[in-house]
């Protein structure tokens, strides 16, 4: 039975006596063990339980620890000690005690730790040092965690207009460049993208997210009934890019070459290859990398799809017509040192409505950040361009 680890938690203060045993300090790495040791699926959580209770009896100098210890933990565990170090944070400083700031600081700039660690102890340190804030988020342009990336991104897109006000065109735009730079949420990039383009700088959408424009595609096979995404059709067999298949109904189908010039990368099958019906299509693309490196592949799509890397694959999920959005399927994968091959298996069901008629994908490659990952071949461009790349 899966568990609320928040109402849990509450339970447990309401119910735990104040003489609650405190923990010997070599008791507190088995207390954390044990909490790290819950399964997703709530096996352990009694144990966690227990050892929540004695945790949260810690002193305010075991926060650092208690933090470290949500690197690499399943949720579950992270939300127990989240809540244990809000726990004791809270009953420290209802006593009118100190936390321990500076540790607080040393431990949000290191970035070794998980990003959800440093965030918790960054919202403790800035509730008792305002001005953290100030010496922390400019560095944080580039930073391993999104969210701290989103706060550098923003205050730079604050101070552009300030500056656009005073007269200063250039050092706004400068700013809004820089803002791009480290941008990676589709809402802040958008943003950035309409007022650069108002300052007369263009900005590539496809570059900067790492969008894949140019594939060779192939429809339709059968996929009536649904049944087309588990059927292996030849592409999936041997990747012959100058083939000629028995398609659909018999057709005679081949590869053909397609580029999209949609700014978020679309490739709209419909249009590319013809509204089909019940119908499969593959896309191949092929990806330079000058060395072997885990990547993340990020796909779009309102469609059931398979992906495979160099033959390998990847993942598949069976649905249709949910919807279609940035970054809404992600995947990892090592691309060889070399020429990639990327393979995407799209399905098209049967239905009629209107809303049920898009066959479509958008397809990127990049960092756990979402920084793109350009292939080696891509063309370069001059510096000036590069923000919005």
């Amino acid at each position: 039975m899966r568990c609320n680890v928040g109402l849990w938690a509450l339970l447990i203060v309401i119910l735990s006596p104040a003489t609650a045993r405190l923990a010997p300090p070599g008791e507190l790495a088995g207390k954390i063990r044990t909490i790290r040791a819950v399964e997703s699926d709530g096996r352990g959580n009694q144990e966690a339980g227990l050892a929540w209770r004695e945790l949260v009896q810690a002193p305010v100098q075991s926060l650092p620890e208690i933090l470290a210890a949500i690197d690499e933990a399943n949720p579950l565990a992270a939300n127990y000690l989240r809540s244990a170090v809000e726990t004791i944070a809270q009953r420290e400083t209802k006593k009118g005690g100190q936390l321990p700031a500076a540790e607080f600081e040393k431990f949000v700039r290191d970035v070794r730790h998980d990003p959800r660690a440093r965030r918790l102890a960054y919202e403790l340190l800035t509730g008792v040092d305002a001005s953290a804030s100030d010496r922390i988020i400019p560095e944080m342009l580039n930073d391993p965690s999104v969210e701290f990336r989103r706060d550098a991104v923003a205050r730079l897109m604050e101070q552009a207009p300030r500056k656009l006000a005073a007269g200063d065109q250039k050092e706004a735009r400068l700013l809004l460049i820089e803002a791009l730079s480290g941008a990676r949420d589709e809402d802040q990039v958008q943003a950035l993208k309409t007022q650069l383009e108002a300052l007369g700088e263009k900005v590539d959408l496809p570059r900067h997210f790492g969008f894949l424009s140019n594939w060779q595609l192939v429809a339709p096979f059968d996929n009536t009934e649904k049944k087309g995404l588990t059927e292996v059709y030849p592409p999936e067999k041997d990747l012959n890019l100058a083939a000629e298949y028995e398609g659909k109904e018999g057709q005679k189908i081949h590869w053909i070459e397609h580029t999209t010039s949609h700014e978020y990368g679309v490739v709209d099958l419909a249009k590319a290859l013809g509204p089909f019906k019940g119908s499969v299509a593959y896309a191949v693309a092929e990806f330079q990398s000058d060395e072997r490196r885990a990547v993340e592949f990020r796909l779009g799509t309102p469609n059931s799809w398979k992906v495979w890397l160099n033959g390998e694959l990847l993942f598949a999920r069976e649905e249709y017509h949910r919807g279609m959005n940035l970054d809404q399927y992600k995947m990892r994968g090592t691309l060889h040192a070399g020429k990639n091959q990327i393979l995407i298996k799209v399905c098209q069901n049967e239905q009629t409505e209107e809303w049920a008629q898009r066959w479509q994908f958008q397809f990127r490659v990049c960092d756990p950040t979402g920084t793109a990952i350009l292939s080696t071949d891509r063309v370069r461009r001059p510096a000036a361009a590069e923000g919005g790349r």
